[in-house]
């Protein structure tokens, strides 16, 4: 079996020249970075992963746990997670949690004992204790679990006062709102408030629907409230959702439902996944900054492990991105 003497021997090279090439560690310029890898294609040359992760004491994975990677924010998430964890020399171990506490606790144990160097947690559904007894860098998005564990979010408060300016603008009045279950502790429930908050302002009540399941990406859920809302209350000429997945589906109930959108209703989503610009009509939403949002999440894993001084809040703006909608 071939050694990283061997490779060397044949490449040209030093041992730790073709240590940091497997690394992705130091400069090494492109034309020896190839010539490494031919020859360890040329040796079939394995590297022993758990014997360098237990030499540099670390593994070089990044768990990400997410509720659904099949929902269009949370695939685009990972995806950039992916990208960006790549380019600063990790790979990503991802796991679906779909809400399933018991799924999200196996999930944390596997990290654990695959002694990964970071998690990224997506998912809520486990105690806060639980997730401070981890010992390990962590970054969460859109939930704030302790003083001392850096979050990631979007400005949900001011994407749910943008979502209520622009349909009063458009000279809607009678307003609703679809969101997920606010008993959860998520700090993208403050679109909701937001939302509120403005509308109150000017003197308009919305109606109000939201998920009682916690299963809060139940897409068959999403066509139940949808249609609740059309048929106990047909005077809405504005609606508000919270994700884009939601507004596809509510676009489509209210077509099928016999109205025209926006001439009868209109229609905000928010996330900007790139389902909201492949609809007829194009779904108008408030756009999340998600690829600076994964980005940024691997950059305070980074950034922890080498023991530097981090914020823990990280809250990115939002903008309108007005489509056919509205």
């Amino acid at each position: 079996m071939a050694t990283i003497h061997d490779v060397a021997l044949r490449a040209g090279v030093s041992v730790t020249t073709v240590s940091r090439v497997l690394n992705n560690r130091g400069y090494i310029s492109q034309k020896t970075r190839d010539k490494v890898y031919q020859t360890m294609n040329e040796l079939n040359y394995r590297p022993n992963e758990i014997a360098r992760s237990l030499l540099r004491k670390q593994s070089n994975v990044i768990g990400l746990i997410i509720p659904d990677v099949s929902h269009p924010f949370f695939g685009e998430l990972a995806s950039y997670v992916e990208y960006h964890a790549y380019q600063n020399g990790f790979k990503i171990m991802l796991c679906n949690s779909h809400m399933d506490p018991s799924k999200e606790r196996e999930y944390v144990e596997m990290l654990k004992g695959n002694r990964v160097d970071g998690i990224i947690m997506g998912s809520h559904t486990l105690e806060v204790d639980e997730y401070m007894n981890l010992h390990s860098p962590i970054v969460t998005f859109d939930r704030k679990i302790g003083e001392d564990i850096p979050f990631i979010s979007s400005d949900n408060y001011q994407g749910g006062v943008m979502a209520a300016e622009l349909l009063l603008a458009k000279n809607r009045r009678q307003l609703a709102h679809i969101c997920g279950n606010l008993e959860l502790q998520m700090l993208s429930n403050r679109r909701t408030i937001g939302f509120v908050d403005t509308l109150q302002a000017h003197g308009v009540k919305p109606v109000m629907i939201h998920e009682t399941d916690l299963n809060v990406f139940d897409q068959h859920q999403y066509t139940e409230l949808v249609d609740e809302l059309l048929a106990q209350h047909p005077e809405v000429d504005g609606l508000f959702v919270t994700s884009d997945l939601m507004a596809v589906h509510a676009l489509k109930q209210i077509v099928l439902g016999g109205r025209k959108v926006p001439d009868d209703i209109a229609i905000i989503g928010y996330d900007d996944s790139r389902a909201a610009a492949y609809t007829v009509p194009g779904i108008t939403t408030i756009r999340q900054p998600v690829e600076a949002m994964a980005k940024l999440a691997i950059d305070l894993i980074r950034r922890q492990l080498a023991e530097e001084k981090i914020g823990m809040e990280h809250i990115l703006p939002v903008t309108i991105v007005e489509r056919e909608t509205t």
